[in-house]
């Protein structure tokens, strides 16, 4: 009989804390890393996290929660770094390299990490060593406050150990969750990212008010702007409709039309729990970045990541018109609806 793999979840925002939720779900004991000794208390006498997803019922005798990271990272099998992108320098910086350096690490931070503008997997081999073996990326499309209500959510689990990747998948696979795998770790993670910008577009495109019309033609030639940036960068299997049979229960490979891809992609801009959508709202509506941020309370990885992507794609060199115009409006003060005249005009 296996030994259960153990679990360290380092973050306690809304994503961290459904991850807990479906691992102790499933009976997995977790090591859970809560910075705040007054939100940690709470969790364990009231069974759930006060300032996020405040409905999901946590299983306290599954927990161990800790307020020192090395504890955490110690104690676990497979380390889910699950804080926002752009505090995850600062949290790293906290970790004893060697310890990280063998550990296995599941990447659930759709962003870039700002600074070195790298992939997660890229900043974690350079700084600490990590092989890329021993990294394994989750994706939704999947909504923090669906993983609360347990209505049936999809997760990708992204990985270069096939094995190793399928056992995690199957750690967190329950009645309300279904898994996907793959191992397309560069194409899912800048998926996520991607999303996240054109995300923040359609809120934008709703606080000027445009249309349900107007929405559907910019989504479409966001995905079709998305597909071109993952073939610029070397993604492979993104053409719509041409698959190669798999044996066992994912009987086809998945292509960039799957739910990680353009699944995320549409429930990002369309859902109101999407947090990028909020922020673009507002800031369509006439509010700034720095006003925004504050009535949100809240992290957008949207606004850090178009920032980051605009020096990305100044190496890859992609036609990305409509990222970089909402990277103007966020960063270089273009108003929305100058901007927006200017998506208009390239959108087929």
């Amino acid at each position: 009989m296996s030994v259960p793999t153990t679990y360290g979840v380092i973050g306690s925002g809304s994503w961290a804390t459904a991850l807990v939720k479906i691992l102790t779900d499933n009976g997995h004991r977790i090591h859970w890393w809560v910075r705040n000794d007054k939100q940690s208390d709470y969790i364990q006498r009231r069974r759930h996290n006060p300032q996020y997803l405040p409905t999901a019922y946590l299983d306290v005798s599954k927990l161990h929660i800790a307020g020192d990271v090395n504890e955490v990272v110690r104690a676990a099998d497979v380390l889910v770094l699950a804080v926002p992108s752009a505090y995850i320098t600062e949290v790293l910086d906290q970790v004893d390299p060697g310890l990280l350096r063998t550990r296995k690490v599941m990447s659930a931070i759709k962003g870039i990490v700002p600074g070195p503008d790298v992939l997660l997997n890229e900043y974690l081999a350079e700084r600490f060593g990590l092989p890329l073996e021993n990294y394994f990326a989750v994706l939704g499309p999947c909504h923090a406050e669906e993983v609360a209500a347990e209505k049936l959510s999809y997760l990708t689990f992204s990985g270069v150990d096939d094995a190793m990747t399928a056992q995690i998948a199957e750690d967190f696979r329950s009645p309300y969750i279904n898994t996907v795998t793959n191992h397309d770790i560069l194409g899912v993670q800048y998926a996520a990212v991607l999303k996240n910008i054109y995300a923040l577009g359609a809120g934008i495109a709703h606080g000027l008010e445009y249309g349900d019309n107007f929405l559907s033609v910019y989504i479409a030639n966001s995905a079709d702007e998305m597909a071109n940036f993952l073939q610029q960068a070397g993604v492979e299997h993104i053409e719509v409709g041409k698959h190669q049979p798999l044996a066992g229960a994912q009987r086809r490979d998945i292509n960039y039309a799957a739910s990680v891809y353009l699944g995320d992609l549409l429930v990002t801009c369309y859902s109101l729990y999407s947090r990028n959508r909020t922020f673009g709202a507002m800031i369509g509506k006439g509010y700034t970045v720095q006003s925004a941020q504050l009535e949100m309370n809240m992290v957008a990885e949207g606004y850090n990541a178009c920032k980051c992507m605009f020096h990305i794609n100044a190496r890859i060199g992609a036609d990305m018109p409509i990222a970089e115009t909402i990277y103007r409006i966020l960063w270089e003060k273009l108003s929305p609806a100058e901007g927006f005249e200017t998506i208009e005009a390239v959108l087929v």
